[in-house]
């Protein structure tokens, strides 16, 4: 067997995921053995570098493997704290510590049009308009003590990005006239005239996904279109406050090209092409990028920064479809091919990404059949964490709070907010670090001819830089 190409048994196998599993539980609050199955043992990492087989939910809701438990938070029709339904179609989320130890949750509703539970606040953008986000107020007993509107009038706020300086950025996914912007939420001032200021300096487009470098303040943004491209917004003012983004920036898309003589010797020596960044104008972004020949994807969506390392992903990129995972490092101005996925056994579709408390790399799928969670180790082990078995609803919003303690997770539609818990490894910021810079799973790492390594070699380009290129039309070879 091609180790490129396994069926999806021999995915399963060596996820560690049985064919029979035990259920055990109650619906809306599973609760498995207290058999410790702890990621990082010996022997799960030898096997899979998870947690051993997922669990059949008796509940007919999510998978998980035994010893998590999970508790449904918040579903779409609900009540918010004022008494109004809580609003449809879940998507992006990112945590942030709050009071009494609490967490507080803010979640994209990506929504356009009419709609049975639009977001209705009190300070749109647009009156007229569905979309927005709802904050959640978490206690430490994992059960929602606030549920609120934190922005709204907004079109298809499908994903976004926490700031380090404890705001969301929710992105409009729209290309519609006044619309397809990034808006700044602040949990803590809900419905603020910044939640309903566009960040016009950030472009114009599809908007997807958003992760900043706290090194540096750029923020890199993802575009969610056919074709799209990797865009950074450099800001006037990098001071890493609240409302800091409005005081405009400069919008770049990146390009590949051959390097000159001085830009080289900043790389590798001899290496003949890298990473270039090409100013465009943010009112037409996507057909400037195009026009000055700047790298373009086939649909790019999540979007995560740790350790020095921009990770994003392109979901239907690939010879079938399935889609591919990159990491850009801006220390040394390198973009990689991480992951490429060959069928849909092993990733379909890769969408929401995260990096765990303890250094994984989590990726949410939206595909077409079942949607999971799949976990890959910085020591090259792959695993599945969980299944959605409710129906074929994308899995969104994957995201931890700052204890590391609790999993928030989204199912899109019918809408609905996951609590898991159970024996999560400590937080560990060496090994976070150093998944930024591990070699990918070898079954699922790009496949690079004997040719193309030895191109790489002479270069001094990494094989999976390489494949960055050489997947993106450069003449390399």
């Amino acid at each position: 067997m091609n180790k490129h190409q396994m069926d999806r048994r021999s995915f399963l196998k060596a996820s560690g995921i049985s064919t029979a599993a035990l259920a055990l539980g109650t619906t809306g609050l599973m609760s498995f053995s207290d058999s410790k199955v702890f990621a990082g043992t010996a022997k799960n990492n030898k096997a899979t570098g998870g947690y051993g087989p997922l669990i059949k939910d008796p509940g007919g809701v999510m998978d998980l493997p035994r010893g998590f438990q999970y508790r449904i938070i918040s579903e779409e029709g609900g009540k918010l704290s004022d008494g109004r339904p809580i609003p449809e179609k879940f998507d992006g989320m990112a945590a942030f510590s709050g009071p009494n130890n609490s967490t507080v949750l803010v979640r994209n509703h990506e929504l356009s049009g009419n709609s049975k539970y639009p977001v209705i606040g009190k300070n749109p953008y647009r009156k007229e308009e569905t979309g927005g986000t709802t904050s959640l107020v978490v206690g430490p007993n994992r059960k929602v003590t606030k549920e609120y509107v934190s922005s709204s009038g907004t079109i298809r706020n499908c994903a976004g990005g926490a700031t380090p300086w404890g705001t969301w950025l929710t992105c409009e996914e729209t290309l519609e006239e006044g619309h397809g912007y990034v808006f700044e939420v602040d949990p803590k001032n809900p419905e603020n005239k910044i939640s309903k200021t566009p960040i016009r300096d950030m472009g114009a487009f599809s908007h997807e996904a958003t992760a900043i470098d706290p090194a540096t303040g750029i923020v890199y943004l993802t575009e969610d279109a056919g074709p799209s491209y990797l865009y950074r917004f450099l800001p006037n003012d990098r001071s890493q406050k609240i409302g800091a983004l409005q005081k405009g920036g400069t919008l770049q898309a990146a390009a590949v090209e051959e390097l000159s003589t001085d830009e080289m010797s900043k790389f590798h020596t001899g290496q003949k092409f890298g990473i270039v960044w090409k100013n465009v104008d943010p009112e037409k972004p996507t057909l400037d990028a195009g026009n000055k020949g700047c790298i373009a994807f086939s649909r790019l969506e999540g979007a995560y920064f740790e350790g020095g390392v921009f990770w994003f992903d392109d979901t239907s990129a690939g010879d079938k479809n399935l889609g591919r995972v990159y990491r850009y490092i801006p220390a040394s101005n390198t973009l990689e091919l991480f992951y490429e996925s060959t069928s849909q056994n092993d990733l379909e579709m890769p969408d929401n990404i995260c990096i765990t408390p303890w250094g994984d790399l989590w990726i949410a799928e939206d595909g077409g059949g079942v949607d999971r969670v799949i976990g890959m180790t910085p020591e090259g082990g792959t695993y599945v964490f969980a299944e959605n078995k409710a129906n074929s609803s994308e899995l969104a919003g994957p995201t931890f709070s700052t204890d590391g303690k609790t999993f928030f997770i989204n199912i899109q539609s019918p809408g609905m907010t996951f609590a898991i818990w159970g024996p999560f490894p400590r937080k560990n910021a060496a090994r976070r670090r150093l998944m930024g810079h591990a070699a990918p799973p070898a079954p699922y790492a790009p496949k690079v001819s004997d040719k193309l390594s030895a191109f790489a070699e002479v270069q001094g380009m990494s094989d999976l830089e390489a494949a960055a290129f050489e997947r993106h039309g450069m003449p390399i070879l």
